[in-house]
């Protein structure tokens, strides 16, 4: 009985000692867009409150020179890297080969290496732009609302035109024809994530062409889209995390992209054993990584029914009753 005991102890003792205990954050960007990267950096403080690790962010702020050395810092610091790689999907295959014991996961896009260390999250990212797209087009034909023209024009803001805003872009197209067909839909793509100005000057020029409600997919850029919303009058939908807050009374709801949550369960896997290296996860409203928020200053500006049935269009999205297409390029 006492081997017994013996034996059990010496293998708790050895999976606590392999529990990883350091944990990176890589971005390509920059913290502080109140949304994408921060979204995710929710998740890494989270880990820290409910696991005790210590962590580490490392921010390229889009600089490419950074991109190889902030990998390589990261692989030599830390038991399990989160990386957000737009940019540097090549750099990141070349270190973590150099460090194939290391945990490495890619978030947003699939990245897959030769030898199958890297897992990638891929977001469904087409289910929750088809349910701002649904919104913004029932916003449009509201015309008691103040700032709403009576023309049928919704408009989006993409940072760079990437596949995963082309993504977007597909899936609020699908979402708007959904509620109306007659839904004119105009897209600018600004070719920047941390420029304010320049997403605002965009989202004017949607208004100006007669956009009630302007989508922003721009992290930081997008900001810009929500003062141009505030400025003149109209309306905007926010991404990643909850913007909604932020200009009260003119963001109707955000996309929300969970990579907060999406960290703190992929971690929760390596802890129980069940996470897989190379895999490609694939997540989407079903899961709880999209969807609207929807909350008190969405309900400010919408009619109870109009809120009820978004609700609906959620629900049906999460249970397969609607079928959102996928992007292909």
């Amino acid at each position: 009985m006492r081997k017994v005991l013996l034996t059990i102890l010496l293998v708790f003792g050895v999976c606590a000692l392999a529990a990883p205990k350091k944990v990176a954050y890589v971005i390509n960007g920059s913290l502080g867009d109140q949304s994408f990267y921060d979204s995710g950096y929710s998740g890494i403080k989270q880990l820290e409150q409910d696991f005790g690790v210590q962590t580490r962010v490392i921010e390229c702020n889009f600089d490419p020179s950074l991109y190889y050395p902030s990998l390589t810092t990261a692989a030599q610091w830390a038991d399990v890297i989160f990386v957000i790689s737009y940019g540097f999907e090549e750099e990141l295959k070349e270190v973590a080969m150099k460090f194939p014991n290391k945990i490495w996961v890619n978030i947003d896009t699939v990245v897959q290496d030769e030898k199958g260390i890297i897992s990638s999250v891929d977001y469904r990212e087409e289910e929750g732009a088809f349910l701002a797209g649904a919104v913004a087009a029932m916003v449009t034909t509201m015309t008691e609302l103040p700032g709403i023209n009576p023309q049928k024009i919704i408009g989006a803001v993409g940072g760079d035109d990437d596949i995963v805003i082309r993504s977007f872009v597909f899936g609020y197209e699908q979402g708007a024809k959904y509620i109306d067909p007659e839904v004119q839909i105009k897209v600018i793509y600004v070719g920047t994530w941390d420029d304010p100005a320049k997403g605002k000057q965009a989202a004017l020029q949607l208004y100006a062409q007669g956009a009630d409600v302007v989508f922003q997919i721009a992290a930081l850029t997008g900001f810009g889209v929500l003062q141009a919303a505030q400025e003149i009058g109209k309306y905007a939908i926010g991404v990643d995390s909850n913007q909604n807050p932020l200009v009260p009374g003119h963001v109707i709801t955000s996309d929300l992209k969970e990579v907060g949550k999406s960290i703190y369960k992929i971690f929760k896997m390596v802890l129980d054993g069940t996470f897989e290296k190379g895999k490609i996860y694939s997540f989407g409203v079903r899961e709880g990584a999209v969807g609207l928020a929807i909350d008190e200053y969405t309900k400010r500006i919408l009619p109870e029914e109009t809120v009820e049935k978004i609700l609906q269009l959620q629900k049906m999205v999460a249970e397969g009753t609607i079928a959102v297409k996928s992007y292909q390029p």
